[in-house]
């Protein structure tokens, strides 16, 4: 063998070797970025379809097993599933949707067995207003609930420093507790979509806008995902996901987000509330603005929220919503949930049901059999 074969052999085996040691240096995914791809691979393909509460309850029944309105109607589950964990920071057995977070538990685990995403959504009661101890699981209104802003500095009064600072370092040891129980029987994290301080643009939680300044929300928004990640939750993909409003610019979605470094997942909050017109030229303004930033800085962009209450108009899934998000790259849209007189999503017994089905075999929407791996 000449010297030019044995050098090229000799280099060539030092390559491999480098390469291979490059290729074992290599920090292993966590779980949330290994969902953030996922998310992102998925919508090359199209839309996924969301519901909260799914599996709980529907309009004519509550905690069957293996029922949804959903797939009542097209005979499939939906891609993603959305819970609320409101209540768990006073210890209380139930959601403020009077859910039992053993039963969250239960349908987290079971929905991302059969290979579905999951979104968590946490509104806790007002920590300055609240009475300790809570008060009945489901109660939205009046005063101690998320929906209460009578005190404009209770975002000030949590961060350190802050009179309920205490308070709420505990509160947020409870929402970790809870988090730590959503494994799988092999001990493997459920990978999730935490959508944690949503519509900050708007001022009807009481971390709203008007209820704290740009930094103290960012303060807020980092205290909580820096006890998070110290606890290991690895697992978890946030998401920040402002109201819908008309004219939203970069510029006033920048103006708490929390960076980069923080988020995964970008989304905007938009339901139909006065006229399809209106809502459709918003959330096509909206949307546009949001895959474009989403495209500009690495990130997957979804309507983490919609629906028209009560499906007033049948026709909605195919005349108003599809139109306009056949033409972005969203990850997903989630509907909120059905519930005796205030639905969302369709339901076997309501006229959008054929309209439903109509979106259903479109060829760019996913619900769960089309996203198994």
């Amino acid at each position: 063998m000449n010297m030019k074969k044995i050098l090229a052999i000799a280099v060539s085996a030092v390559v491999v070797t480098a390469c291979s040691s490059q290729q074992k240096a290599e920090p292993e995914k966590s779980t949330a970025q290994q969902l953030q791809e996922r998310l992102d691979s998925l919508r090359q393909r199209g839309y996924m379809f969301g519901h909260q509460d799914d599996p709980m309850y529907g309009l004519t029944w509550e905690y069957i097993p293996d029922s949804s309105d959903v797939k009542n109607v097209c005979g499939d589950w939906p891609a993603v599933m959305g819970f609320e964990l409101g209540g768990i920071e006073m210890g209380d057995l139930k959601s403020l949707d009077s859910v039992p977070f053993s039963k969250i538990t239960e349908e987290v685990i079971r929905h991302h067995e059969r290979g579905g995403i999951v979104t968590l959504s946490w509104h806790p009661r007002n920590p300055v207003t609240t009475i300790d101890g809570g008060g009945p699981a489901g109660q939205k209104f009046p005063e101690g609930t998320a929906w209460d802003v009578t005190d404009t500095t209770v975002v000030k009064n949590i961060l350190p420093g802050g009179a309920q600072y205490e308070k709420f370092q505990t509160w947020m040891q409870r929402l970790s507790n809870f988090l730590a129980t959503l494994k799988t029987a092999d001990g493997q994290k459920v990978p999730i979509i935490f959508r944690p301080w949503h519509e900050n643009t708007g001022s009807w939680f009481w971390w709203g806008e008007k209820l704290c300044t740009a930094d103290e929300y960012k303060q807020l928004w980092n205290m909580l995902q820096d006890k998070l990640t110290k606890d290991g939750f690895d697992n978890l993909l946030w998401a920040y996901s402002p109201g819908m409003a008309s004219n939203l610019t970069e510029e006033k979605y920048l103006e708490r987000y929390p960076g980069d470094d923080r988020i995964g997942l970008v989304g905007i909050d938009g339901y139909q509330w006065g006229t399809k017109e209106d809502f459709v030229a918003q959330l096509d303004q909206n949307l546009q603005m949001l895959c474009h930033f989403a495209e500009q800085r690495g990130k997957v962009p979804a309507l983490t929220e919609c629906g028209l209450k009560n499906l007033s108009d049948p026709t909605w899934w195919t005349s108003t919503l599809m139109p306009v998000l056949d033409k972005y790259p969203i990850s997903y849209f989630l509907v909120w949930r059905n519930y005796k007189e205030e639905w969302f999503g369709p339901s076997p017994s309501k006229p959008d049901a054929p309209y439903f089905r109509e979106l259903y075999e479109a060829d760019n929407t996913m619900f769960l059999k089309e996203i198994k791996d």
